[in-house]
């Protein structure tokens, strides 16, 4: 079997990529309580960058920063950053497993930002589909608008920044490769993390009792003894996770590797049962089970039209 092809190793890959990330988002979930949120990305990026530093140098792979698409690249960093923010800021309120539930909108918004900016044809049926994923959305956050929690929909942000964030990545990979791709979010996530420490990170804006507004306003490295591991290991998760996504995708078919991103709708509820005590509720499950459904269509549809809109990228 040729390496483009080793299907099978390429799925125990994603499966364990899909584990390794939900083990980080659940570290993330655990610490946001005693932790600023731009001093775990700081912490968390550098880690990430010096990590994926040593591997490029251990396999002998080019390392390249420069890309050859500098505003382009500075908008995907800008969307990637400020969309992922709004994911780990809606741990503070959301459950592990409904969050990641609501982020896998990302195949549908991918398959419309490609027909509206890549001219991409789409067919009824992937129209469909995205519809029924929708609706799967719309029963799994069950609104009663009279109370509806609108950091609910943060996640759907963050899918919706990620996903424009992709269709930045579909442009500029034809001369950035992916690592270097990976280098100049670390860069600017560095770069902006920094400049929030001197505006933020002396705790002066940190006047609300909200679990949300402190975990972005609290004031940084009050007990470094106390979470200085846990915002390391969100580094190695990170760094450990993209890599095994990376080489699952380069020695893989995506299109048959790609759907079983999916079972990190598995890991995220058991690790939010486990050691959040998160019991999915039913309109959850049931939203599951639909967004799952309807994605995987669109991957089927795509392998059937010999297009790679969604399924040439991670999800995640």
């Amino acid at each position: 079997m040729s390496r483009k092809n080793n299907n099978p190793k390429g799925i125990i890959l994603i499966l364990l990529a899909m584990m390794v990330f939900s083990v980080q988002d659940g570290i993330m979930k655990y610490i946001f309580s005693f932790v600023s949120l731009y001093e775990v990305y700081l912490i968390r990026t550098i880690v990430s960058f010096l990590l994926l530093l040593t591997f490029l140098k251990l396999t002998k792979r080019p390392i390249v920063f420069k890309t050859q698409y500098p505003l382009l690249t500075f908008c995907r960093v800008i969307l990637f950053f400020f969309g992922f923010s709004s994911f780990y800021i809606s741990l503070t309120v959301l459950p592990l497993g409904f969050a990641t539930t609501l982020f896998f909108v990302t195949p549908f918004l991918i398959t419309i930002f490609a027909h509206f900016f890549l001219d991409e044809e789409i067919g009824l049926r992937r129209w469909s589909a995205i519809v029924v994923g929708f609706i799967g959305v719309y029963i799994t956050l069950n609104p009663d608008f009279s109370n509806f929690n609108y950091l609910s929909l943060l996640p759907i942000l963050c899918a919706f920044c990620y996903s424009l964030s992709m269709i930045i990545i579909k442009k500029t990979s034809d001369k950035d490769s992916v690592y270097t791709q990976t280098f100049t979010f670390y860069s600017g996530a560095i770069i902006f993390s920094t400049i929030f420490y001197f505006i933020i990170g002396d705790g002066q804006y940190n006047t609300i009792d909200h679990p949300a507004y402190q975990f972005i306003f609290r004031e940084w490295f009050v007990d470094l003894k106390s979470s200085i591991l846990f915002m390391f290991a969100t580094g190695m998760t990170a760094s450990i996770a993209f890599i095994l996504l990376f080489k699952a995708y380069s020695i893989a078919s995506p299109a048959v590797v790609s759907p079983f991103e999916y079972s990190i709708l598995l890991w995220a509820p058991l690790i939010g049962w486990i050691y959040f005590n998160e019991i999915p509720k039913l309109n959850t499950v049931i939203g599951i089970l639909i967004i799952v459904s309807s994605g995987i269509y669109i991957f089927v549809r795509e392998k059937a039209q010999d297009q790679s809109i969604v399924t040439d990228k991670p999800l995640r």
